[in-house]
């Protein structure tokens, strides 16, 4: 498998998967476990963010310590399920600014589009983690890394908590330069581009609409 793609086989991550996926796992618990997921994953995803040191004064002594250099981390959620995601990153690192990027699926073709895409700025700068609870054509996924290139981002990572296999191999394909997390990784695609075993549908599962 491509080096740039990261399974996660954290036994709480696969636990808290599997309460996911249950039918029976109602609104308010569903956005739970996808806050606590995201969190699990992004401590993992952010493994590398960059350090540097600075003195502080101990209740011993002086010394020099790490913390990460410049704050300057973006959490890009794909509209709208991928909302469910950030808080999960925030609670890790409460200073990193929020973009957001909307994207439909067209019903007939699943071909993505945007219709809203807003930044932070100066987003070149920063290390940016584009969140979508699922990755199933791969399609928005790949827009979304493309529009952000595109207003000059290079520093990109995707994290996503189910994948399909037909997904991951597009993503990677499109962005062999960006790092990619997956929680789980299911079997197939249906015939209706849903994630097989899956979870459903995650914003109908996260905002409680049908």
């Amino acid at each position: 498998m491509n080096n740039n793609i990261t399974i996660m086989d954290h036994p709480l991550i696969k636990h808290k998967i599997t309460m996911l996926r249950d039918e029976n796992t109602g609104t308010n618990e569903f956005r739970t476990l996808v806050e606590e997921i995201a969190m699990l994953m992004g401590y993992e995803a952010l493994r590398d963010l960059p350090t540097e040191e600075v003195r502080i004064k101990t209740p011993i002594e002086e010394c020099m310590s790490p913390v990460i250099s410049g704050k300057k981390m973006a959490v890009v959620p794909i509209l709208r399920a991928g909302l469910g995601m950030v808080n999960g990153i925030l609670a890790l690192v409460p200073s990193a600014k929020v973009g957001h990027i909307g994207l439909y699926r067209d019903p007939v073709t699943h071909e993505p589009h945007e219709y809203y895409c807003k930044l932070p700025s100066p987003i070149e700068q920063r290390t940016i983690l584009v969140v979508d609870p699922m990755l199933a054509t791969g399609g928005s996924g790949s827009e979304a890394v493309d529009f952000i290139k595109q207003h000059g981002g290079k520093n990109i990572k995707f994290m996503c908590i189910i994948a399909a296999p037909e997904g991951l191999e597009r993503l990677s394909k499109d962005h062999p330069d960006i790092q990619i997390y997956v929680g789980q990784l299911d079997r197939e695609l249906n015939e209706n581009a849903y994630i097989c075993p899956g979870l459903g549908d995650a914003g109908d599962r996260i905002f409680g609409t049908k």
